[in-house]
């Protein structure tokens, strides 16, 4: 499985931003896709995932502002940021999970005025 994710950026607090994660290879055995950021010095974190059969998570730092949702063919999950706070910033991380975890290249996302 291949991961690219699109989206990042600058934007100032309570702005929005969609980030993209388009999988390609064996798609098929994907059983769940899922963002985790990582800030300066601090672990790489969930922020919100999806089962393959369309369940989301979220971590309760980013609940009632980012939505995580998938194309039909499964093939493209999105994160909607809205209500981006400071302390979103981070490098964010596609994530899919098979038999074992792929990774993607992270997109920085800095949220600042």
């Amino acid at each position: 499985v291949q991961l690219q994710a699109f989206g990042g950026g600058l934007v100032q607090p309570g702005g929005s931003l969609r980030l993209s994660c388009a999988a390609s290879g064996s798609i098929f055995s994907i059983k769940y896709m899922g963002w985790y950021r990582q800030a300066p010095g601090k672990q790489r974190e969930l922020v919100a995932g999806i089962t393959s059969g369309g369940t989301p998570n979220y971590a309760d730092s980013v609940k009632g502002r980012f939505t995580i949702s998938r194309d039909k063919a499964k093939i493209t999950v999105y994160l909607q940021m809205n209500s981006l706070k400071p302390e979103d910033t981070a490098v964010y991380y596609c994530n899919a999970v098979t038999y074992m975890d792929y990774w993607g290249k992270g997109t920085q996302v800095t949220v600042s005025s």
